[in-house]
């Protein structure tokens, strides 16, 4: 918070979106590790697409060719901005293997959450 600010309303509702693009088979090591954090919730989505690695060459019945989307998973998750670098650290960790297609992080603000059924609204219906 910038010198001589004072808290506001806003920040003590603020909140981030965290999308993380990750190989297949590491979404129950990332699951486990946010659930350890307080993350009570995610939505996963298959993808496919490719980043650096461009794509990979697979063979089948002998013969070779390119794969040019690479399937992954985006996940999802929307909490209070205070517990986002902790959970991005934690997905960083879990899925990070040292090879190309680990995968990406982004964070974006979230403006305003409404929850459905309770039209509880801000960090408390994230």
């Amino acid at each position: 918070m910038p010198e001589g600010r004072a808290p506001s309303d806003n920040d003590a509702k603020a909140m981030k979106m965290i999308t993380a693009i990750i190989r297949p088979w590491k979404l129950d090591d990332l699951q486990m590790a946010v659930a350890r954090l307080g993350v009570q919730g995610i939505t996963v989505t298959e993808v496919t697409g490719y980043g650096r690695q461009r794509g990979h060459s697979e063979h089948y019945k002998g013969s070779e060719y390119q794969v040019e989307f690479v399937p992954k998973l985006r996940v999802e998750i929307v909490l209070d901005a205070a517990s986002a670098e902790a959970v991005v650290e934690a997905i960083s960790n879990v899925c990070r293997t040292g090879k190309t297609g680990d995968g990406k992080i982004f964070l974006a603000p979230v403006g305003e959450a409404v929850r459905i059924r309770t039209r509880e609204s801000g960090a408390a219906a994230a």
